[in-house]
């Protein structure tokens, strides 16, 4: 495998974490708006992508390969959990 080919793997395995974490922040921005006032999207975003990542990496551990729905409901749960946590601290 070449160093680009290597590139693109991680980025697809990657890409579906970060991207609903994304989406994810911008709805709580939008439908909490006042809860959320002292929390940038960003930090929505990074927190929900770091932990979609480690929730991908523990489903790729314990299921041995990427893609089942297990693993992605692992990963939905761990963001939901760090943005969920951000928004219930003061």
């Amino acid at each position: 495998m070449s160093p680009l080919d290597a590139f693109w793997h991680l980025g697809n395995f990657l890409l579906p974490a970060w991207f609903v974490a994304g989406v994810v922040a911008a709805l709580m921005k939008l439908l909490w708006r006042a809860e959320l006032k002292s929390r940038s999207w960003r930090q929505l975003w990074l927190w929900g992508g770091a932990g979609g990542t480690l929730g991908l990496l523990l489903a790729l551990a314990l299921l041995g390969h990427d893609g089942k729905m297990l693993g992605y409901g692992l990963m939905l749960l761990a963001i939901a959990l760090p943005q969920a946590w951000l928004s219930l601290r003061r």
